[in-house]
Order: structure tokens, then C-alpha cells, then sequence
């Protein structure tokens, strides 16, 4: 592997990849969420979504050079439910998220993240520093609504994560409550992220593996959840990766695409000693029904467009795939 393992351990949880803020990790989390706690949580899922787009538009202000003083007037057109702040456009969804806070669900109280953050940060020497706190909301929230739950009772269910890098996702369902819940494995085929993985977790199942030969037997684990891994495998290497994925999953699979589109066939595009394919989406729905799953297909801009009012996505190409035995 050419990258270094510092690298390696950061690269893919910042900025746009960040899980805290990442639609793909959220949406897998409330992946595993749903089978354990079946619709409970739904609304307190959805504040998170709606926060995901809401705080990925304001980082864009707090990262971006300019003067603090800025966030002060972008909140004080907010509290005057105005759509710009002396020129600069506030889009509707932030309005409506903004007006809609605090908020109350299942007696988890969800506070006004938007201002917080405007508020203290023009006074801070670093306002992403205050944004950073402001990142950890739904981290705390999911601890406080999941505290109750017992860990690990009978019954827990196994959860693989093949390419789970530098445990990317992983540091987050243990961040917001999740990981007591499960049995999880971790798989990677770059010893420097397994390395990683486990110096972060070092009580956690953290392997060496290859997604083409998982050596266990048919139908081990109860779910499934993978991120960003089919674009970079040759034709024959996507169908065994979705062949050894569905034989050893029982009850339901989420994985995340980075390069997908509704083109009729899968665009390949070697690169050095692997790919950055673009994907169909119909030939990979239909390699997952090949197997007995049935994908509910979520295309993230749609998704932002169509649930939040959101309409700016980093990534264009992005989807989802929630899978279910037939």
C-alpha cells in the first residue's frame, strides 16, 4: 500500500468524508440502528440527516477565510427568519431547520446546533473549533437515547464491515453508542489500516481479509455494511466481491457508492494496480438480485432534494443500496 499509515488514519473521516456528516455513514448506521431497534428512533434519524445538510452548508462558511464577525450577521438574519444575511442567500432548508429548533423526540431534546455554533463562534480565536464541538451533537444524543439498551443481550447481531479501513466508520458507531449493540468484525486488506484499526480498538475484531474469499461459512453474519469498495475492483472482482458478500450475510446489507450513475453498463477505468470505475446502477442492483437480495436504491442528491429541501450535494454520483433477502 503506497500511502503512510498516518495518512491512512485521517484521510477518510475529514471534510466531505467525515462520518459525522456524511449522508452514506449516517444512512448505515441508521442501517444497523433499524435492525436492532426496528422504527423507534425514525424522527430522531431524521433530525440527524437534516443536520448533516444543515452543518455541511455552514462549515463551508466557518472553514472559508474571512471575518468571523460574518457568522454574527448570518445569525441574526436567521433569528429575523430573513433569506440573506447583508447578500449572502440563506437557503430555505436552513431557514426551516433553524425555525424548528429546539426540538423534542422519544425524550431526546435536539438544541439549536446552528445557533450555537453562530453564537460563539465571531468570539472564538479558532471558530472551527466551535464548529468541531458543534459536530459532536449527534454523537451525544445517540448515547443518551441508546444508554438504556442492554449490551450485547442474546440475540446480538454479528456485523461484518469488509474494507473497513482505518476503522473509519467503525470509531463512530463507537463514538455515538452503537458499538456495545453488536458484534462486530472488521475486515481490510491493507495491513496498515488493520494496524490502525486496531491501535485505536484494541478489543475489537480487526482482520486481515479479502472480500473475494471470506473464509466462513455461508450466511455468518447477520449484517452487512461496506463503504466505497465496488468502484475499485476489475469486472470479475465486483462480481466475486457481491457473490462472497451475499453468502455470508443473513438479513440485510447497506453499501455505499462514491461513482455511480443510471448508465447502462459499468464505465472501467483502470488505474495503476486498481480501478475508479463508474458503476451502473441497474447492473449492480441487478448482480445484488442475482444473489437473492432486493435493493432499495437511494440516490443521495435525490434523497437531500426530495426529504430536507437540500439542494447542494458534494458528490453527484453518490448512492446507496439498502439490501433485503428475498
Amino acid at each position: 500500500m503506497r500511502h503512510e499509515a498516518a495518512m491512512l488514519r485521517t484521510y477518510l473521516v475529514q471534510g466531505v468524508e467525515d462520518p459525522r456528516l456524511n449522508l452514506q455513514s449516517i444512512l448505515s448506521r441508521h442501517f444497523l440502528l433499524r435492525a436492532l431497534t426496528h422504527p423507534r428512533w425514525a424522527a430522531l434519524m431524521d433530525h440527524e440527516c437534516r443536520f448533516a445538510a444543515a452543518m455541511a452548508w455552514l462549515a463551508r462558511l466557518v472553514r472559508r477565510p474571512g471575518d468571523p464577525e460574518e457568522l454574527g450577521t448570518i445569525l441574526q438574519a436567521l433569528r429575523r427568519h430573513a433569506d440573506n444575511a447583508e447578500g449572502l442567500e440563506i437557503p430555505p432548508f436552513i431557514l426551516q431547520t433553524f425555525t424548528s429548533l429546539p426540538a423534542e423526540t422519544e425524550g431526546v431534546r435536539i438544541p439549536n446546533y446552528l445557533e450555537a455554533v453562530l453564537v460563539d463562534a465571531p468570539a472564538s480565536p479558532d471558530p472551527r473549533d466551535v464548529f468541531e464541538r458543534g459536530l459532536g451533537t449527534f454523537g451525544r444524543l445517540w448515547q443518551q437515547a441508546l444508554r438504556t439498551q442492554p449490551p450485547r443481550p442474546p440475540g446480538t447481531p454479528s456485523v461484518l464491515e469488509p474494507a473497513c479501513g482505518s476503522a473509519n466508520d467503525y470509531r463512530y458507531l463507537d463514538a455515538y453508542g452503537i458499538a456495545p449493540l453488536i458484534n462486530y468484525i472488521g475486515l481490510d486488506l491493507c495491513a496498515k489500516n488493520v494496524e490502525n484499526a486496531r491501535a485505536l480498538f484494541p478489543g475489537i475484531r480487526f482482520e486481515l481479509g479479502n472480500v473475494f474469499e471470506l473464509r466462513v461459512p455461508d450466511k455468518t453474519y447477520d449484517l452487512c455494511f461496506v463503504q466505497d469498495l465496488f468502484e475499485h475492483l476489475s469486472l470479475a472482482g465486483l462480481e466475486r466481491a457481491v457473490c462472497e458478500i451475499c453468502r455470508v450475510t443473513r438479513l440485510g446489507i447497506c453499501t455505499g457508492f462514491f461513482n455511480m450513475d443510471e448508465i447502462p453498463a459499468h464505465a472501467v477505468q483502470p488505474v495503476e494496480d486498481y480501478h475508479w470505475n463508474t458503476l451502473s446502477m441497474a447492473q449492480m442492483r441487478d448482480a445484488f438480485a442475482a444473489q437473492g437480495f432486493t435493493a432499495q436504491v437511494l440516490h443521495i442528491g435525490t434523497f437531500l432534494r426530495q426529504n430536507l429541501g437540500c439542494p447542494q450535494t458534494h458528490n453527484p454520483n453518490a448512492y446507496i443500496f439498502l439490501l433485503s433477502p428475498r
